[in-house]
């Protein structure tokens, strides 16, 4: 974890910070306040270091992003890391408000504390980073990649992944598996793995036209003396929440058979430490760990969770690392006797002002990015009010999206696709190309209009709302909910499906909505072959270009009961 006592959390800054000011002089303290050494001391032991870093979506620069208000734990989870927030996160695992720790792990006063501590992430000090972490243990450390690596930003799409290829190349990762990758389409991730100098691990994709395993399941490493078996674990509803047209011969499940006949074979081949490198998300991995036995380690991704100790399920140490970059674990083991006797673990925060970017790394950066820098930076409107996407429910970078899709296409009802991608712009800044892109930036980018029932609305709603709380982790197969514009509802998530969604109201007239009845319903991102309409980032384009400066009210139309 940020060890508390390594951590400097500036007192005296923080107290003069948190009364308001933030300026220039609030931010020079801070950074005096924090330094490299102190981000990145840690006392090594045993003799394997895991590297863990998971859902970079495409971002290889510092940026701001915002951790969610509300993270809803159901059934045996409630109440649970990772569904705790804010002001009980901090209170939960003893973190001062104000302190850099609170700013990294959660949303509170976030403004603020971002104009105070700067942006976090960059890949170039994720390689400052590793270069710290490798010194005098290199023959001991794996560089392991949890996924969604290729894919969330213009550059990203523009060069199909080859940008965060090339850059995560210079890293140097020993293994990585995926979720969005696929997205690129079959030939596009075949030609790209091929291309990897490492592992690209999936043991739960098979190929059905032959019926034999799609890409390898197992990677095996000596390090420090200890035989390490790696088995990887990509998300395993990929054709339900991405298009399955875009890799119609593979196949995907959790395949909780095959993980334990995968861990079996690892140990039956004389592996002393088995780590699951996992794009499940938190909830399936802790279900998933106390039921396969022999697994030491799931370092897992796809829920975008930071927590700053591991969770451990019987024998079984999980490892929640973040998004975005924002974040790198280490964790030490002492493996002895084929056995873990030990381990110490650290989530470090990238603060980029206070890392040193690595000189290489930063300039192969800005030479994959040159090509596209005056579109980047080309800029769009301004923001009043902060932009953020994560959080079960809304994020106001959705809502001026669904505001865009109501206003450009004509349409009674918004819906914006809950994904957890997507940076944050703070109030005052411009918004340009490249912010629009990190919340949209995809391969299936059209905005649909289409009449919809009232009836078909719930049954939309009811189906997102029972992949996200459906008390089953393995039955989780989405984001969070789906955003809404133009629509209230009632939701209570300790219910069952078709029982959830209540009180469905059309904002502009305040009538109920009525089963029977045409709307005229304008989205994005549809997973259906041959969907028409414009790329969604043209749309809010288009919104900004007549609006120029946005401000968004708290959304209140989604009233959240039962918990």
């Amino acid at each position: 974890m940020i060890s508390r006592r390594e951590f400097l959390m500036a007192a005296v800054a923080t107290a003069a910070l948190t009364g308001g000011g933030f300026g220039r002089l609030g931010r020079v303290a801070a950074q005096q306040a924090l330094s490299q050494s102190d981000l990145l001391a840690f006392e090594p032991m045993g003799n394997v270091t895991l590297v863990h870093i998971t859902d970079i979506h495409a971002q290889l620069k510092p940026l701001y992003f915002r951790e969610p208000e509300v993270n809803v734990g159901v059934g045996a989870v409630r109440g649970l890391p990772p569904h705790v927030t804010g002001a009980d996160f901090l209170k939960l695992y003893d973190i001062q408000p104000g302190s850099p720790e609170a700013y990294a792990l959660t949303y509170e006063d976030f403004t603020a504390l971002a104009r105070t501590y700067g942006r976090m992430g960059g890949i170039d000090r994720v390689a400052t980073v590793l270069k710290s972490i490798r010194s005098g243990r290199e023959d001991n450390t794996l560089l392991l990649d949890g996924g969604d690596t290729w894919q969330g930003s213009y550059t990203s799409l523009k060069t199909q992944g080859q940008d965060m290829i090339d850059v995560m190349a210079a890293l140097k990762p020993d293994a990585m598996t995926g979720h969005w990758e696929f997205t690129y389409g079959t030939d596009r991730v075949k030609e790209a793995v091929d291309s990897l100098d490492f592992p690209f691990l999936g043991g739960n994709i098979r190929d059905t036209e032959w019926d034999e395993p799609a890409f390898d399941p197992i990677a095996y490493y000596e390090r420090g003396g200890v035989k390490v078996a790696v088995i990887g674990q990509a998300f395993p509803y990929t054709p339900i929440a991405n298009p399955r047209w875009m890799f119609p011969t593979w196949s995907f499940g959790i395949r909780e058979e095959d993980v334990q006949a995968n861990v079996d074979t690892a140990r039956a081949e004389g592996a002393e430490l088995v780590v699951l490198l996992s794009h499940n998300g938190f909830d399936v991995d802790r279900k998933l760990a106390s039921r396969v036995t022999g697994i030491d380690v799931i370092l897992t991704g796809h829920t975008h969770d930071a927590i700053p100790e591991p969770v451990q399920v019987g024998s079984t140490l999980l490892l929640a690392s973040g998004s975005n970059g924002k974040f790198v674990s280490r964790l030490d083991l002492d493996v002895r006797d084929g056995a873990v006797k030990g381990f110490r673990h650290k989530l470090i925060p990238i603060f980029s002002d206070v890392i040193e970017p690595d000189a290489e790394v930063s300039a192969l950066i800005d030479s994959v990015r040159a090509p596209y820098e005056a579109e980047l930076g080309r800029v769009l409107g301004s923001a009043d009010s902060l932009l953020y996407r994560r959080g079960n429910f809304n994020g106001t970078f959705d809502d001026l999206i669904c505001q865009a899709l109501l206003e450009q296409r004509d349409a009674d009802i918004a819906l914006s696709p809950g994904f957890r991608w997507g940076t944050s712009v703070l109030p005052g800044q411009d918004i340009t190309v490249e912010d629009l892109h990190n919340a949209t930036s995809m391969t299936y980018p059209a905005a649909y209009r289409s009449m919809m029932s009232g009836a078909f609305i719930k049954e939309i709603l009811e189906d997102v709302a029972d992949n996200l709380f459906n008390v089953d982790p393995y039955y989780q197969q989405g984001g969070d909910m789906v955003r809404v514009g133009g629509l209230g509802y009632t939701i209570d998530p300790t219910k069952t499906i078709g029982e959830r969604i209540t009180g469905m109201t059309v904002l502009k007239t305040g009538d109920a909505i009525d089963a029977a009845k045409e709307y005229a319903v304008a989205g994005w991102a549809s997973v259906n072959e041959g969907t028409e309409g414009p790329a969604i980032w043209d749309v809010v384009e288009d919104y900004l270009a007549e609006h120029k400066t946005v401000s968004l009210e708290p959304n209140r139309s989604v009233n959240v009961v039962g918990l």
